[in-house]
């Protein structure tokens, strides 16, 4: 703005004739636009304030961008009014030098003074006023028609803008998905094993799949605390023009170098959407429970909220069972592509094996209740009693009884216990043996217990999950989440 104005004011004062120091003319137009630069500069600097009212992921993610924008802003509205004016009237050059030689004096005033010409003569913008001056006319003639058609316009654009939906950020493309499965909890290490091998081997097969990584289980590590139950596969993709093609309407049509300017409109390739959809149908493998994100965006999902979906629900309360038997299972539009149910909730419980002893038959006997547990510990829990050492490596030593005299009830029925006389003992006449169900993780956050819901949202943007709910929806969420749809 300063720029434009001092141009125009040396243009003005060229064709006058030069009756005024320039240093004169160049102060004046300072003068006249630099309250407006000052101001315009620091409105921008104020419509970033409410930046600063983030909270969560996009406070962490656009704070550092507000005060940036701030600190520039305000800066620069300070010197445009200081250090700008002062730099102006030392660089600025109306009068030619006259010395010799002559050369040196003609290309001294050609790089330091120059020539200022007038808006019609200089070659751009004689091309730019051509351009715009008849579109101008017309406006300004047919101005109740360009106004008539600006609203309509506008109003034309109210349908499509109710149905784009709102979303914090749209998710990006990482090149790489993250393939998130939970199955049964309590699943032993060789199943585990064996359910990701089957896993890799079907993503593997998918010519868009170029490396496939699974793990199941925690590392040694407190900030994974994953059980085997929870499987990660990392499934890097190769670059989408190397996709299976998808036919378009020009594919047999259009030449060569059409297409490549069509592709950025109707692209001619399976989209990652699709290729998902593909990938989730292919592994429906029973007892897992499918979830699909990618890498980056699930970190930051997890640090942020704990949740490793999208959209989670978390329950607060003090009794375990209520927190997880409580769930989700009705199927709603907003449920991601291959889910049973939009509220993924995994059945986060496992079953234990309890033994209740009964005192008045460990005292017939002259037992005591740390007797019968350290047969419990050993014989079927199994108790490490040794270390082996080979070379650098080491080996715990654990003994219990055979797979075939622990595997079932009855036979854990007929676990003998030695008595001080001798006598061996069945446990089953000494304790109540049963199995009951219970969580197989807990959790604890703000001093309760918790419990979460993931919610997998596809076809449909996250705002969707926090508008009124209706039906089913609002009976049955209105005392958790009163603005949650479902």
């Amino acid at each position: 703005m300063v720029v434009e104005q001092t141009h125009k004011k040396l243009e003005n004062w060229e064709a006058e004739g030069r009756k005024r120091d320039y240093h004169a003319v160049v102060i004046e137009a300072i003068q006249e636009v630099a309250p407006a630069s000052f101001f315009s500069l620091l409105v921008i600097a104020v419509s970033f304030m409410p930046i600063f009212a983030l909270e969560a992921q996009e406070g962490r993610l656009f704070r550092p961008l507000a005060f940036t924008k701030n600190f520039s802003m305000a800066i620069a509205a300070v010197l445009a009014i200081t250090l700008d004016p002062a730099m102006r009237l030392f660089f600025t050059h109306a009068t030619e030098f006259n010395f010799r030689p002559r050369f040196l004096a003609r290309i001294v005033n050609a790089v330091l003074v120059g020539k200022i010409l007038p808006e019609e003569k200089h070659p751009i913008s004689r091309v730019l006023i051509k351009l715009y001056r008849p579109v101008v006319e017309l406006a300004v003639r047919l101005r109740w028609v360009v106004i008539a058609a600006a609203i309509a316009t506008v109003v034309l654009t109210v349908p499509v803008f109710q149905r784009l939906g709102s979303e914090f950020m749209p998710p990006l493309n990482e090149g790489t998905l993250l393939y998130m499965p939970t199955t049964l909890p309590g699943i032993s290490l060789a199943e585990a094993q064996r359910l990701l091998q089957i896993q890799d081997r079907l993503l593997k097969t998918f010519p868009e799949v170029e490396r496939v990584f699974g793990k199941a289980g925690r590392a040694e590590t407190s900030t994974d605390p994953a059980p085997l139950s929870m499987v990660e596969t990392t499934v890097l993709l190769k670059p989408q023009d190397q996709w299976r093609k998808k036919p378009q309407w020009y594919s047999a049509r259009a030449p060569e170098w059409l297409q490549k300017i069509l592709r950025h409109i109707w692209p001619d390739r399976i989209s990652q959407d699709d290729l998902v959809d593909e990938m989730d149908r292919a592994l429906r493998i029973p007892g897992t429970t499918n979830a699909w994100t990618m890498p980056i965006r699930n970190r930051v999902d997890m640090l942020t909220t704990g949740v490793r979906t999208p959209v989670g629900i978390k329950v607060l309360g003090a009794d375990l069972n209520t927190i997880q038997g409580w769930r989700g299972d009705r199927t709603h539009p907003g449920e991601s592509a291959g889910h049973p149910q939009c509220l993924r909730r995994a059945r986060e419980r496992r079953l234990f094996l309890d033994f209740n002893l009964r005192r008045d038959q460990l005292a017939r006997y002259g037992l005591t209740v740390d007797d019968v547990e350290a047969y419990i510990m050993s014989g079927i829990g199994g108790e490490n009693v040794t270390t082996t050492v080979e070379g650098r490596e080491r080996y715990s030593v654990n003994v219990r009884y055979l797979r075939d005299y622990r595997s079932d009830l009855g036979a854990l029925d007929r676990v003998l216990v030695a008595t001080p006389s001798g006598a061996q003992i069945p446990i089953s006449q000494l304790a109540d043996i049963r199995l009951t169900e219970g969580p197989s993780m807990i959790r604890d956050e703000n001093g309760l217990l918790s419990g979460y819901v993931y919610v997998d949202v596809a076809g449909r943007d996250l705002g969707a999950m926090w508008r009124k709910p209706s039906g089913w929806c609002a009976a049955r969420w209105s005392h958790i989440c009163p603005r949650a749809t479902v």
